[in-house]
């Protein structure tokens, strides 16, 4: 049975204020990343599996897999917030379970604890093979730090 959080969709302005942002990292854009699901509190980032992003091995490369984790964390946390705020990495810590192998990737990011100042996320990132076989391959924890934007630095994030 699939998890009910994921059916559950964040509202339309939420949608789109994590999808403008996401769609201006350079990162992201970088490595063929794409938003999958965003809900209040869970964000899913697909990667799919390309020699570009692969290490020597052949499997997806520890800082892809990483990056995207990392990032579908802070996309969860921003959907908890007022579009006044941000948010920052303050730490993460990822455990790579298995080699990152499959048709592509899939990260979820989940909000453990949100908080006025600090929010904690659970991370995890699932290697999903054509038929929809998924393989657990790392997980972790991150901690995000909400940054309040002042009126000057909110029109810069829209250039």
């Amino acid at each position: 049975m699939e998890d009910q959080t994921r059916q559950e969709q964040a509202s339309p302005a939420v949608r789109k204020r994590v999808q403008d942002s996401f769609d201006r990292q350079g990162l992201m854009a970088h490595l063929g990343a794409r938003l999958a699901h965003i809900g209040a509190g869970r964000v899913h980032i697909v990667l799919p599996a390309r020699p570009e992003v692969t290490q020597q091995h052949g499997y997806v490369h520890a800082g892809a897999t990483s990056a995207i984790a990392d990032t579908a964390g802070g996309y969860a946390a921003l959907t908890l917030f007022d579009e006044a705020s941000e948010v920052l990495t303050v730490e993460y810590k990822i455990n790579l379970l298995a080699p990152a192998a499959g048709d592509h990737l899939e990260a979820i990011g989940t909000v453990l604890k949100p908080g006025r100042t600090l929010t904690v996320c659970r991370l995890e990132v699932y290697g999903v093979q054509s038929d929809g076989d998924r393989k657990l391959v790392a997980n972790g924890q991150q901690t995000l730090i909400r940054v309040d934007m002042t009126p000057g630095q909110a029109g810069q994030r829209d250039r």
